[in-house]
């Protein structure tokens, strides 16, 4: 049985926000969703842009919607750009096709998602492996 839940949601999300800290990145937004694409926790850092949570959701609700994380979803979209278009509607527009949408995977299975915004996408996507590794739990970016 998985151990995911609020308490590692929490440690993903302090984790991922000291590395940011640590790395003297911009204020961040970090969410973390279960398998299902349900809030489990969620920060957004005084500071960070009035859209970086709605911007960390849409890139983790699109990485547990298709099943891949962000940064593969972003390969998808540079090779199908009209299927990445086609999802973003079916899932309702949510859906941010660049790195910083991680799965998170125990025991390999996927059993959530972290998604971060606030400075690039690659630092973005640094920060949420971080802190699912700070969670003693398997990041799957791709």
């Amino acid at each position: 049985m998985s151990t995911f839940g609020l308490a590692a949601a929490r440690v993903i999300v302090a984790a991922a926000l000291d590395t940011a800290h640590a790395e003297d990145l911009k204020p961040m937004a970090v969410i973390v969703l279960d398998a299902g694409g349900h809030l489990i926790a969620a920060e957004r850092e005084d500071g960070a842009s009035n859209k970086r949570f709605e911007i960390a959701h849409a890139k983790a609700y699109g990485a547990i919607s298709l099943g891949m994380g962000s940064r593969a979803l972003m390969s998808r979209a540079e090779q199908q750009a009209y299927f990445i278009s086609g999802a973003a509607s079916a899932i309702g527009g949510a859906l941010v096709a660049v790195p910083g949408g991680v799965l998170v995977l125990d025991d390999g299975a996927v059993v959530g998602v972290v998604g971060a915004s606030g400075d690039t996408s690659d630092n973005d996507e640094k920060v949420v492996i971080a802190g699912i590794a700070a969670a003693g739990l398997t990041a799957q970016p791709d």
